[in-house]
């Protein structure tokens, strides 16, 4: 059945987090190109055989913020239609506006979501390759 998995770039720069996200996204039958930096992340993109299926993105990262790597990744064609969830310490309207109009599929407050219920909505994304 499942032949090819699903793959989700995840790109957090908290490690213990990082770990975290990786372990339940495999659990889920999910593989994972985990990256702790923006740079990272738009590097691996651009050396993958394969688009990632969807991006797990937190919105401050130590090199870059949500709305400076969403810019970069919709630059090149080839990735500016991946799914891309945003999970963030904080929301503001203007921030969640701003990444929802550069196509962000959905912002996530971390504090108030489980990160099995924020897997639950990736894994939807995935499945329904919008």
């Amino acid at each position: 059945m499942n032949e090819d998995k699903s793959t989700v770039l995840v790109v957090e720069d908290e490690e213990l987090l990082l770990q975290a996200i990786t372990r339940k996204l495999e659990l889920n039958q999910i593989k994972v190109v985990a990256c702790k930096s923006g740079k990272d992340a738009l590097d691996i993109l651009n050396g993958l055989d394969k688009i990632p299926n969807a991006i797990w993105l937190d919105y401050y990262l130590k090199d870059m913020n949500g709305l400076e790597f969403m810019y970069s990744l919709k630059k090149d064609k080839r990735f500016s239609d991946i799914p891309t969830i945003v999970v963030s310490n904080s929301a503001s309207t203007d921030k969640v506006n701003g990444m929802l109009a550069l196509g962000v599929k959905k912002y996530y407050l971390k504090a108030e979501h489980k990160l099995d219920d924020i897997i639950t909505a990736v894994k939807e994304f995935i499945n329904k390759k919008v």
